[in-house]
């Protein structure tokens, strides 16, 4: 009798045990706009992936928000490739590409990323184990990638600056066969700095559209509220939209409803030169997001590897509360 008591009390413990790491929070870290970096200073990206490679037990997950270079330039995709591609094999990290990767010296004349798909191959990215797919074979111009964290499976969508209905439409089906993963969309131009969504109707400038490749009339380019109105707002499991590109003071924050009742948590992140008391081109900034099933919360910190110091101002430093995963 005492052995099957003490095998009972056994059994609570470990589904207890088990319970409890499931529930255990995680980290996503955010790099945006890293082109002055790519440019003009190198160490300060560098500084950024070794803190990330150094902390690789407590970050599960890494996103690069666009702008990866600052004119589309070999010698700047070089240092990217250097930064980035040191976190390779150690922790997992997506890339999304901005205006300025775009077209000859990077002014987004035409849809142009050769140099991002030569210096990011498809064929190194797609044999990682966190890869899922992409739209176009042999490119990483669109993927999508997958992660468990908190006892849940995440899908990250990584789409290209304006993305055009093409890419929506893709992107639709990626989360309809996956209905049962939280979904992250990063992509480079979405939230404004006003905290409402990237659109012509609010006055607001850097719009996809006011590009070159945004010209397209047959596959139309999209901006933040319309990425909204045809994918964002439609499914249940988009818990996050991540986006970088605005400047004025770089930051911007809302929460809003989808049509099927979930509260979706949008957030601008951006640091570069041109930001208000922008140093160094950024001077290291990055988001440290701290998902908390247990807690139904999501934590945003934004700290610098660079400096070691943190932003601690309410627009850098804030919680989600009462997060339904």
């Amino acid at each position: 009798m005492v052995k099957k008591i003490n095998n009972v009390a056994i059994g609570i413990v470990l589904v207890l045990s088990l319970s409890c790491k499931q529930e255990k929070s995680f980290k996503i870290v955010l790099l945006p706009d890293t082109q002055v970096y790519s440019e003009s200073y190198p160490e300060i990206f560098q500084a950024q992936t070794e803190w990330i490679v150094n902390n690789k037990d407590s970050i599960t997950f890494v996103l690069q928000q666009g702008d990866i270079t600052n004119h589309n330039a070999p010698e700047q995709w070089e240092v990217a490739a250097k930064a980035l591609q040191h976190m390779d094999n150690i922790v997992p990290y997506s890339l999304v590409t901005g205006n300025h990767d775009n077209g000859e010296n990077g002014n987004s004349e035409t849809r142009d990323l050769t140099y991002f798909n030569e210096y990011f191959p498809f064929d190194r990215y797609s044999n990682m184990p966190y890869f899922g797919g992409a739209m176009e074979p042999g490119k990483l111009d669109n993927y999508w990638c997958q992660f468990s964290g908190g006892g849940m499976d995440w899908l990250v969508l990584n789409l290209e600056f304006g993305p055009r209905n093409s890419v929506l439409k893709w992107a639709d089906t990626v989360i309809q066969t996956h209905p049962q993963h939280k979904v992250i969309i990063n992509t480079h131009a979405y939230m404004y700095s006003d905290e409402t969504r990237m659109s012509p109707d609010r006055s607001h400038h850097w719009l996809p559209q006011s590009y070159g490749l945004g010209k397209d009339s047959v596959d139309l380019v999209n901006n933040g509220e319309e990425m909204w109105e045809k994918l964002v707002k439609k499914h249940p499991n988009i818990l996050m939209v991540v986006s970088g590109h605005v400047l004025n003071d770089g930051v911007g924050t809302l929460a809003s409803k989808g049509e099927q009742g979930n509260n979706v948590y949008q957030m601008l992140t951006n640091f570069q030169s041109g930001v208000e008391g922008s140093i160094n081109g950024g001077n290291g900034f990055l988001r440290i997001l701290t998902i908390d099933p247990k807690k139904n919360t999501v934590e945003v910190k934004t700290y610098s590897p660079y400096v070691d110091e943190y932003k601690t101002t309410p627009e850098h430093q804030f919680t989600f509360t009462d997060v339904v995963f």
